[in-house]
């Protein structure tokens, strides 16, 4: 008979976002009348930049002439989007990123999950927790851990607690990890990361020849100009650190889809006694197992770097930590201790002392039609905390802490 890849079974029974779908589902079921808003998953609400969208128009419109139409792309991403990021989210900020090191994807989750095709079995990996689920999921079903315990913990996977007793800092480990996952500003808590506290990272990371994958899909909400944008503002992370991008939260991309992962071509790693560059191998993995971005919207994504882009989506993220302060104002009044909201899109909120995560959430949708996430979900540390998302309309964002406050 097939074999199927049973790693996938050891996968706890859903992935948080479905089961928060199939919750919904089953009171919509019961509650057909019910206006729910949702801020849960971080998906965006507000219309596409103007900029973006005419330059996708006039894409179009190229794509149908004979001398403008383009066919298969290159799988790396167009060189001239490659350099405006390089220009503009790097040298700007000096960090000595060339467009080569940059690599134009689908999407972040895409890329953070794939990364792992280049990287070997064998290897410790630490992450903090709470954690973006796609981390631990994907290790899981590429059969680098063992069997989850009680508490949703899996085996072959150390997991730094991030939580209010420690101010969500994540302890640099005393032990030795090969790869360490981490995301400022951070998802779930909203929590960032000062240029010190990176630094230690870093000098962990070149210590113990350590590779750091670091998630800065939110790097366009940090209002702190204290605060690092990319860990590529650190000397010597050129060394030991891949980074991921999204266009997704800042520019509305989420349905559009793009991304880019910075792959140094100074980094290394080992197979076996051999020396090998981790820029060649996966520039080897997209060429084999990616077709590219479209013409069309890499054309949209290099319009977020013009006057016009620039100016259009800073008016995109003030809109949605516009939200956030709504959030954590209303919440705060109320007697909830919320943390987060202050340079990333997310309210990470302590629940009432007698309720679990999933309790609250269950109270929330019954008691006032609002939709959130269990902090459970994204991990043990986050249970007794819960997530509301900045990404929706202002409307739904004021009625619903009103009907919260109510509850």
């Amino acid at each position: 008979m097939l074999q199927v890849n049973a790693d996938y079974l050891k996968l706890k029974a859903g992935y948080l976002f479905p089961e928060i779908s199939r919750r919904i589902k089953d009171f919509k079921s019961k509650n057909p009348e019910s206006d729910l808003i949702r801020l849960g998953i971080g998906d965006v609400t507000e219309p596409l930049p103007l900029a973006c969208r005419q330059a996708m128009k006039m894409a179009i419109d190229e794509m149908g002439t004979k001398d403008g139409f383009r066919g298969y792309g290159p799988e790396q991403g167009y060189q001239w989007l490659r350099e405006c990021i390089s220009e503009n989210d790097y040298l700007s900020r000096g960090s000595e990123i060339s467009a080569d090191e940059i690599f134009i994807s689908d999407g972040s989750k895409c890329d953070s999950s794939n990364i792992l095709d280049i990287l070997g079995k064998g290897n410790k990996i630490a992450v903090t927790d709470p954690v973006y689920p796609v981390y631990v999921d994907t290790n899981v079903m590429t059969g680098r851990t063992g069997e989850v315990n009680a508490v949703g913990e899996y085996q072959g996977l150390s997991y730094i607690p991030i939580n209010s007793e420690n101010g969500f800092e994540a302890e640099i480990p005393k032990e030795k990890f090969d790869i360490i996952y981490l995301c400022f500003p951070n998802n779930p808590t909203g929590a960032v990361a000062t240029k010190d506290q990176l630094t230690s990272w870093v000098k962990y990371a070149k210590k113990n020849n350590s590779l750091i994958l670091f998630d800065a899909a939110y790097e366009a909400f940090i209002k702190d100009e204290s605060i690092p944008h990319s860990i590529y503002e650190i000397e010597g992370a050129k060394d030991c650190a891949i980074e991921f991008r999204s266009f997704s939260k800042n520019a509305g991309f989420t349905g559009t889809r793009c991304a880019f992962t910075v792959i140094p071509k100074s980094l290394k790693g080992n197979a076996g006694s051999e020396e090998v560059d981790l820029w060649s191998l996966w520039n080897r993995r997209q060429s084999t197992k990616f077709n590219g971005v479209s013409y069309i919207v890499q054309r949209g994504a290099e319009a977020v770097y013009s006057k016009e882009g620039q100016q259009q989506i800073n008016r995109l993220v003030s809109f949605y930590m516009d939200n956030a302060q709504i959030i954590k104002k209303h919440l705060t009044s109320a007697g909830f201790e919320v943390f987060g909201a202050i340079n990333a899109p997310y309210a990470w909120i302590k629940t009432p002392e007698t309720m679990s995560s999933w309790d609250f959430f269950d109270f929330l949708l019954e008691n006032a039609n609002v939709v959130g996430t269990p902090g459970s979900g994204f991990g043990a540390a986050g249970e007794g905390y819960f997530r509301l998302s900045a990404f929706n309309t202002r409307e739904n964002v004021e009625k619903a802490m009103q009907r919260i406050v109510k509850s």
